[in-house]
């Protein structure tokens, strides 16, 4: 069928597989370009299919030659309904890795549960005998644990009721949002599902189980962002689940012996978890403006390849003493941010696709599930 993209608010319902293996292509040719790494050699990615779980399995394959194992939470295509973005992005990794005779194998299901843990145990066991990295980049809204209990997360201040600009991603207008504060088991709830302790759960499954290397890495990934976003990111509802995790992170590394847990806190980007948060995006299209015109702005997969060859498989790994690797240095620095908030002050809806890259922002979205890729003819039936 021909297949267009239909978006509704912050999210597209439907996937382009062309454009989606396009999209993992480019990012495959960008990591090979970057020259080779003296990285891991067995990889499991949790949460793999897109956004920073798919460019770590891309850099992992592609610049250190390192067989992959992906969990995903993916939805196949069904009638007229197309498969999800990571489903197709998953596909045409797989088939980019084999091409190269590359490992990779992927099990899609609830990366929360117990019976894919012990899935994923079993492939590795049987498959790798052991992996010597693994990447925790989940960005899921619910968990249902062990038990049962099912708890959902939300976006939400953890004070007051904060407002300020944001974008109306339907018009592209500069309005206002205000977002609540979150009750005490919203805040709870949410630092169930983003929090540190899923990521610990994986790591004691790993190593009870005898299938992690000694001296094996583990990095989970964060963001903090800016004094702008705190009410809302930093301070709110995901910033509390985020401090959660960089504590785990602290508690694994007093813990687990023979392993090394890192937090990479990255930089702002266009991801599907990121698009349904409030004033961000405004915020998001102001930067991309800013960092593109100081030649510093970098997608997913740049700030991956930095991340493996700049920071993580270096003699001497630098963090502070939560274990967090700055990637967001070059987003953070004051001649960024002070121009950032410049902008931030004059911006309206006259003037928002001049003083922003309100352009490059919906670039990226559209490129998340496949459309808007020059040398694609979306004019033609696709297999779905």
């Amino acid at each position: 069928m021909i297949v267009e993209p239909k978006v509704r608010e912050y999210i597209c319902t439907t996937a382009h597989p062309t454009g989606c293996e396009e999209n993992v292509r480019r990012q495959i040719k960008y990591v090979e370009e970057q020259g080779i790494i003296d990285g891991p050699k067995k990889v499991l990615v949790i949460g793999s299919s897109t956004g920073y779980g798919l460019a770590s399995r891309i850099t992992a394959a592609f610049g250190c030659k390192a067989d992959t194992l992906g969990v995903m939470f993916e939805r196949e295509a069904a009638g007229k309904r197309t498969a999800t973005p990571g489903w197709y992005n998953t596909k045409a990794f797989e088939k980019f890795a084999q091409e190269e005779g590359l490992y990779a194998k992927s099990i899609n299901g609830d990366a929360f549960s117990s019976a894919i843990k012990e899935q994923v145990i079993d492939v590795i066991r049987k498959d790798l005998g052991q992996v010597d990295l693994v990447i925790y980049s989940l960005a899921a809204p619910r968990r249902t644990t062990a038990d049962g209990t099912v708890y959902n997360s939300v976006l939400k201040t953890t004070g007051e009721t904060f407002t300020n600009k944001s974008l109306d991603l339907r018009k592209n207008e500069v309005t206002e949002k205000s977002i609540d504060p979150a009750t005490a088991e919203e805040l709870e709830a949410t630092i169930k599902v983003m929090g540190g302790e899923d990521w610990k759960d994986w790591i004691a499954a790993l190593k009870n189980a005898g299938v992690l290397a000694d001296g094996a890495i583990t990095v989970a990934y964060s963001y903090i962002g800016p004094k702008l976003t705190y009410p809302i990111y930093s301070d709110g509802t995901i910033g509390q689940a985020k401090k959660h995790l960089h504590k785990t992170a602290v508690e694994m590394n007093q813990e687990f012996e023979g392993v090394k847990a890192y937090i990479s806190v990255n930089k702002a980007l266009v991801t599907q978890a990121s698009a349904a948060i409030p004033i961000v995006p405004l915020y998001f299209a102001i930067l991309y403006k800013v960092m593109k015109e100081q030649g510093t702005h970098e997608g997913c997969i740049q700030q991956i390849s930095r991340l493996f060859h700049t920071k993580l498989f270096v003699p001497e790994v630098s963090t502070d003493d939560e274990y967090k690797i700055r990637m967001d240095d070059w987003e953070l620095e004051d001649k960024v941010q002070n121009e950032v908030m410049k902008i931030w002050e004059k911006v309206n809806t006259e003037n928002v696709e001049e003083l922003t890259d309100i352009e490059g922002y919906w670039e990226d979205f559209y490129h998340m599930f496949g459309f808007h890729f020059d040398n694609i003819d979306y004019s033609l039936d696709v297999e779905v």
